[in-house]
């Protein structure tokens, strides 16, 4: 009984020094996390009881982000709905043609792209707003999640109000040219989804590399940071020239590459999770700062 009553005491002291601590734990992603490792520790030559009553703080917490993952997964999925143009029946020109023309008012199957993007949005902004509870707040850290939460309802909006089409079809010359989206609020949605997920590519790209977390996202990652750059300077130098210069193909590669990072953003929390050390779960990458002495 003795035995049994100093296990208990340690396991209630260790609970309350630990309650303290992770508060000023700057790697800490979850409170409960070290917590649960240090009582599991402190209980194992007493009751299983006490290491069953703090695994599911630590095990909420895993789960919590693996969802975000899949969360950030399926929107980078569903973020590359257009390929299905070249499946359906739609006739648009690949080269000269915007992806916004896909599910613009009147266009057949329209309602498959609208879909897409309404999925994509919705589940990036649950993830962002997900991830700046589930992970520790670090300044970078922070206005990627937030970037990426506004990146999911500027798509919503953006999949809610189409572009509108010119009747008859094309539009007339005063409304033509390389962007005549430009001159509807379709272009405002765009264009906030558009500098919403650079802005989080960006950010935690720059976490990744501040605090030597997530190794995918500083070598894949960044190539394909490089690659959606180098086709966006492309379109908007291209759009002040004469000719079309295949902004087309351009826009596609710039919204693959958008949808590419999202994924390896996914895999690179799972993996992270997965990630452990002696029972106890890997820091999360990119949202903690190094340990100070």
């Amino acid at each position: 009984m003795e035995s049994g009553g100093e296990s208990a005491t340690v396991v209630v002291v260790g609970a309350g020094v630990c309650a303290g601590g992770v508060r000023k734990d700057d790697d800490a992603s979850a409170g409960g996390f070290g917590c649960a490792m240090a009582m599991t520790r402190a209980g194992s030559g007493g009751s299983a009881g006490v290491v069953d009553s703090t695994r599911p703080s630590w095990w909420h917490g895993r789960v919590v982000r693996w969802a975000i993952a899949v969360a950030i997964a399926v929107a980078g999925v569903c973020y590359s709905s257009w390929v299905l143009e070249f499946v359906l029946p739609l006739g648009a020109n690949p080269v000269r043609s915007f992806l916004s023309e896909l599910d613009a008012r009147g266009r057949a199957d329209a309602w498959v792209f609208t879909a897409g993007d309404t999925i994509t949005g919705t589940f990036a902004l649950v993830a962002g707003i997900a991830g700046l509870v589930a992970f520790a707040r670090r300044r970078l850290s922070t206005v990627g999640w937030v970037a990426l939460a506004c990146f999911g309802a500027s798509t919503i909006a953006d999949a809610q109000w189409p572009l509108h089409t010119c009747t008859p079809d094309p539009c007339p010359p005063s409304d033509d040219g390389m962007f005549p989206q430009l001159h509807q609020i379709h272009a405002l949605t765009s264009t906030l989804a558009v500098m919403s997920i650079f802005v989080a590519m960006i950010a935690f790209s720059a976490a990744a590399f501040r605090y030597r977390r997530w190794p995918i996202l500083r070598h894949s990652g960044l190539w394909i940071l490089i690659l959606g750059s180098g086709v966006t300077t492309w379109m908007m130098i291209a759009d002040n020239l004469p000719g079309n210069y295949a902004l087309g193909i351009a826009q596609r590669i710039q919204v693959g590459s958008m949808s590419l990072w999202l994924v390896a953003l996914a895999v690179q929390i799972f993996v992270a999770e997965r990630t452990v050390s002696g029972g106890v779960p890997a820091p999360p990458p990119a949202s903690g700062e190094p340990r100070r002495p």
